[in-house]
């Protein structure tokens, strides 16, 4: 079956409308999808007439011992809970984030309006650096989004800001307060694998062993951990841009692999006619 339990709109640090990712999920034969923006839930506000079983979902970013780890939840209210509390401090967050970021180009002989990023991020709902890469590509400062972020915004370049979110112990707990199911996104991308057995004893529900740069081996170790830990198996194509995406939506799995992770969520899925 084809799946995809990680996708991105330009709600937050995409470049689709949720109306356009429903497309592209429809003409790859994805038969349950959810997007999971980054700290915000409005794509659904505006998902309708999908034709596809739809679990409402969300990507937590989180900070622990100065690495990322983000924190994927499925089957969320998207009206008033404790996350949404949580999302929208980690939302102010991400704007007093960019803030600084603009300042420290201004400084550094780069011009940018703070306005300019809100223009690149429909409305500013949820900020990232991929905002404001694109509006200095747009402002013709930098030649393309890869460029700004190796000369302007990685760490010890003028244009970055640390983040400093929830830790994914505190995620996970709101998660499941507010009645979902709380997975560990690419886990292939962790800094320390230890992290995961702390979190596994912390209320973790799932990994996301399926993921488009997991190499095979990386893929049999985290289905083994899985299994180890107990743990739900999902996968995501994490698509945010077919520029980048170039695989475009969907993974292909055998229905057996992610079937434990649809019955815990298949009371709180709808399917979207």
């Amino acid at each position: 079956m084809t799946v995809d339990f990680h996708s991105h709109t330009r709600e937050s640090d995409g470049t689709l409308s949720p109306a356009e990712l429903v497309g592209r999920m429809r003409a790859r034969g994805v038969s349950w999808f959810s997007i999971t923006d980054h700290d915000t839930t409005r794509a659904y506000d505006a998902l309708e007439g999908t034709g596809l079983h739809v679990i409402p979902g969300i990507e937590i970013n989180t900070t622990w011992e100065g690495s990322d780890v983000h924190i994927l939840g499925y089957g969320i209210a998207t009206g008033p809970s404790p996350l949404a509390t949580v999302i929208e401090h980690n939302r102010e967050h991400r704007r007093h984030r960019i803030e600084t970021m603009v300042a420290g180009l201004n400084g550094a002989g780069y011009p940018l309006a703070i306005e300019a990023v809100y223009a690149e991020s429909n409305g500013g709902h949820a900020l990232g650096r991929p905002h404001v890469a694109k509006a200095l590509v747009r402002a013709g400062m930098v030649r393309d989004v890869e460029t700004a972020f190796a000369q302007l915004l990685s760490r010890g370049r003028p244009g970055y800001a640390p983040s400093h979110h929830i830790t994914p112990h505190e995620a996970i707990e709101v998660v499941r307060r507010s009645g979902g199911v709380a997975v560990l996104a690419h886990p292939g991308r962790l800094k320390d694998l230890a992290v995961l057995d702390d979190l596994a004893a912390r209320g973790l529900a799932g990994l996301e062993v399926f993921y488009p740069t997991h190499t095979p081996q990386q893929t049999a170790y985290f289905r083994e951990r899985a299994a180890q830990l107990g743990l739900v198996m999902t996968a995501g194509s994490d698509f945010h841009d077919e520029r980048w995406n170039t695989r475009g939506v969907g993974i292909d799995v055998d229905e057996a692999d992610v079937r434990p992770f649809l019955d815990l969520v298949a009371e709180r899925a709808y399917f979207g006619a």
